[in-house]
């Protein structure tokens, strides 16, 4: 069994209010048990907005920090579900129903 991240990727902008976010919450709710109950849940976890990082460089031998996202654009990466299966078809059923359930695009990545 292979490792999978499965990245969930937002548009920039406010959040939606809780009439969009309640059934999302829900579904996905649901998929993390449906996850756990077959074995495939490894992890999850939401990120705060991309004005919250700071990226780490290192130039010439100088360490360097920069408050803000490493590159803009209008999506960035807003959460992640490490999953477990048997291969990448496998993987992508999890992606499918994630995409499903956040109504955003998924981004299905095996872990080396």
């Amino acid at each position: 069994m292979k490792n999978y991240l499965l990245s969930v990727y937002q548009p920039d902008g406010p959040i939606p209010g809780p009439e969009v976010l309640g059934p999302i919450v829900q579904a996905l709710g649901e998929l993390n048990a449906e996850m756990k109950a077959a074995g495939a849940w490894v992890f999850d976890g939401g990120l705060f907005p991309p004005a919250t990082a700071t990226v780490v460089r290192v130039t010439d031998g100088e360490v360097g920090m920069t408050d803000g996202p490493y590159v803009e654009g209008k999506e960035h990466l807003g959460g992640f579900t490490i999953v477990r299966a048997a291969d990448l078809d496998a993987a992508l059923e999890w992606g499918r129903k994630l995409a499903a359930a956040t109504t955003l695009p998924i981004e299905v990545r095996p872990f080396q």
